[in-house]
């Protein structure tokens, strides 16, 4: 039984309906923004109605050629790794017989076996005993099926779900084997273009092991990959490619994390033992963590206070003021000095998106004492103070339009009065809208060095990319 897309389920579902319509909502790539007459209206007062009306349009024009080109893909392998990453494809599924999990798929999707086996050895296929609610915006299909499946009647029957809670049965874990048996009335969640990071092929990752030790590994993480792999890619990661390098039986664990676009240190664990010992360090504070950041204007030097809303999702909104609920953000600028901006050679090997920055004679590189650990936490710091990393192609866009056209930014420095909290809100997802995506390889930023237990342990990058 196939189950029609559960729309809000999958980060990587891309809605995106006519641009005359009244609200169109775009998630794409872990940028999301709500787009209507009322907003084009603000933009207007803005100077801003081309740009947006642009925007839209190509935002539109990506769905449509995201479609065609679904429509004409075809399915081998996963390997050799694609330069770049497929159009988005999140598959929800209910078993309708108890059968092989492979042999289910490949005949529900219309996917040769191999490549099927692949997305199982990449980690990007899902289940649950019981298929999980549907989110408020699901079609009567889809709430239909999803009822039918889970009436009490038909999970009393179910003997693999009895003394679990539906809660407990609803829980998804990973299909680690194409042989494995699922019984009829499993959810399945199968993710067909999972996440590609091409960088891991072409990385000498003998040469990024700063240090070996029978606790741990700390690595010189290359720009452009994943520390431990994603929702739907385990296989190319950091710690994968570590451990083979090094010949290691045991795989590499993930103790922290980094962006997928900064590069420098990182400490994987060699057992779960360290690795639980190490989260105990961070968590007592004891791991201090050194960035450079080449920002594409000056930063004052001190301490930079901000508030993050506390949702987990792109972009990373934070405020000048303290908002109740929102995450404290702490980071310390120790040192700003005008450098360079990188040399065209490479903005093109880092895939660089200057954004139409104007003024690309110097950069600004920052070493920053990061005092709280947030995600995106100095990107969205420093374009908070108009001074976004360079190369950062989600953050710099909105800094740019709270330049142009200042309180743009809800929470910024320059306050506008909102007459109601359906104005504000509106103006809260304009602001998101004016970010753009996640950068494809590598921004200006350094994990540069990590140490802990009062510097007994301290461990150094190599020179940034682009010194």
């Amino acid at each position: 039984m196939g189950l029609p897309p559960l729309r809000g389920i999958s980060c990587q579902s891309t809605a995106l309906s006519d641009i005359n319509s009244t609200s169109d909502t775009v998630s794409s790539n872990g940028c999301n923004g709500v787009f209507s007459n009322s907003a084009a209206h603000v933009c207007v007062q803005n100077g801003f109605f081309i740009c947006w009306l642009y925007r839209l349009k190509r935002l539109k024009q990506e769905h449509e050629a995201s479609i065609d080109s679904v429509l004409q893909l075809k399915y081998g392998r996963l390997l050799p790794c694609p330069f770049q990453n497929g159009p988005p494809r999140v598959e929800h599924l209910v078993v309708p017989e108890e059968g092989p999990v492979l042999e289910y798929i490949c005949k529900a999707l219309d996917l040769p076996p191999l490549y099927v086996e692949d997305l199982i050895q990449f980690g990007a296929v899902y289940y649950a005993l019981v298929c999980p609610k549907p989110p408020p915006t699901a079609t009567p299909e889809q709430i239909k099926v999803y009822e039918e499946v889970t009436d009490p009647s038909v999970l009393r029957k179910r003997t693999s779900i009895k003394g679990k809670t539906v809660r407990e049965a609803q829980k998804t874990f990973r299909i680690t084997r194409p042989d494995e048996i699922v019984e009829a009335g499993t959810y399945l969640r199968v993710h067909v273009h999972p996440k590609r990071f091409p960088r891991c092929y072409a990385i000498d990752w003998k040469s990024r092991i700063i240090a070996v030790t029978d606790d741990y590994v700390v690595l010189d993480k290359p720009a452009g990959t994943s520390v431990g792999g994603t929702t739907d890619n385990i296989e190319e990661s950091c710690a994968t490619f570590a451990t083979r390098a090094l010949g290691f039986s045991a795989p590499l664990q993930t103790t922290h994390q980094i962006d997928n676009c900064t590069e420098g240190c990182v400490v994987l664990a060699r057992s779960k033992e360290y690795c639980s010992v190490f989260h105990g360090k961070i968590r007592e504070k004891k791991v201090k963590k050194l960035y450079l950041a080449l920002a594409a204007a000056p930063v004052p030097i001190g301490i930079l206070t901000h508030y993050m809303r506390p949702i987990n999702m792109a972009p990373r909104l934070v405020s000048e003021d303290f908002v109740k609920g929102w995450l404290l953000c702490q980071l310390e600028v120790l040192e700003c000095k005008k450098v360079p901006w990188p040399r065209s050679e490479f903005e093109s090997t880092y895939n660089l998106d200057d954004c139409r920055w104007a003024m690309k004679d110097f950069a600004y590189e920052c070493q920053i004492n990061l005092r709280t650990g947030r995600t995106h936490q100095i990107r969205a710091q420093l374009a908070a103070c108009s001074a976004p990393v360079v190369g950062d192609s989600m953050y710099m866009p909105a800094a740019i339009a709270e330049m142009i056209s200042p309180g743009s930014n809800p929470f910024g420095k320059i306050k506008k009065l909102y007459t109601n909290e359906n104005d504000k809100s509106l103006a809260v997802d304009e602001w998101i809208a004016q970010h753009g995506k996640e950068p494809s390889v590598a921004v200006g930023l350094q994990a540069c060095q990590i140490s802990w237990d009062d510097g007994k342990h301290c461990y150094d990058a190599r020179s940034p990319w682009w010194r």
